[in-house]
């Protein structure tokens, strides 16, 4: 049998080094997960080729940040497989260099999206017509939290079904209802981010799926849209 050449095996195994982080790395699976929402809001908005390329430039370093902290892990536990403080340390730091890298990437998105989702929201705002009251606010959430449930006790029986997650959905039905009436569109990406930050809290401590999370904030965002297109709120 004729064996690959070598620049074929050095490939190979860096797939399988991607495909094994991907696997059995929840954090490597969360990372891919927004990178793919990333990029797509990027091709719906148009972005130029400049915030293109910082947005590339993220998504990078968070992957590779990601495969280095997995490949430190398994090296100190192979090393050291028994508690020890310099493999804690290891460990801590560099666990630390994907959460600069994670900061960086926030920072950038935030940045980067700012002007297209402002505009975004300023047409959203020219387009309303009804005035929002507290009473209103609380019959929408009320029928999206019943809609869920409903989705969630339809497919209970089909455990491969995703199910979308109660929380998420209420976390961004609110930030996509502050979006849509807030005046400043720093309020508005604030309410995405804390919505983010839970997610992310739910995933990390939780141990929720990451399909769930986010069909759960897909659910909210539309719903809420779908809501404002029916009756302008």
């Amino acid at each position: 049998m004729k064996q690959p050449v070598k620049w074929q095996r050095s490939f190979r195994y860096a797939y399988e080094g991607v495909k094994y982080a991907l696997a059995t790395q929840r954090n490597m699976q969360f990372h891919f997960g927004a990178a793919l929402f990333v990029l797509a809001f990027a091709l719906w908005f148009g972005l130029s080729k400049t915030d293109v390329l910082f947005i590339l430039l993220a998504v990078t370093l968070m992957i590779v940040t990601e495969l280095i902290n997995t490949a430190v892990e398994k090296a100190v536990d192979l090393a050291m497989p028994d508690l020890h403080p310099l493999a804690k340390i290891a460990k801590d730091v560099a666990a630390a260099s994907v959460l600069v890298t994670a900061a960086f990437a926030a920072i950038t998105g935030m940045i980067v999206f700012y002007d297209p989702v402002e505009r975004l929201l300023r047409t959203a705002r020219l387009s309303e017509t009804g005035t929002l009251t507290a009473g209103t606010v609380w019959i929408l959430l009320t029928l999206i939290v019943l809609t869920v449930i409903v989705v969630q006790t339809r497919f209970s029986a089909k455990g491969t079904w995703v199910k979308p997650s109660l929380l998420t959905t209420v976390a961004f039905a609110v930030a996509t209802l502050m979006a849509c009436r807030s005046a400043d569109t720093l309020v508005a990406l604030l309410g995405y981010f804390l919505a983010a930050v839970l997610v992310f809290a739910l995933y990390e401590k939780q141990g929720r799926s990451l399909p769930s999370l986010i069909l759960g904030a897909l659910f909210g965002s539309f719903l809420t849209v779908l809501a404002f297109y029916l009756y302008p709120l």
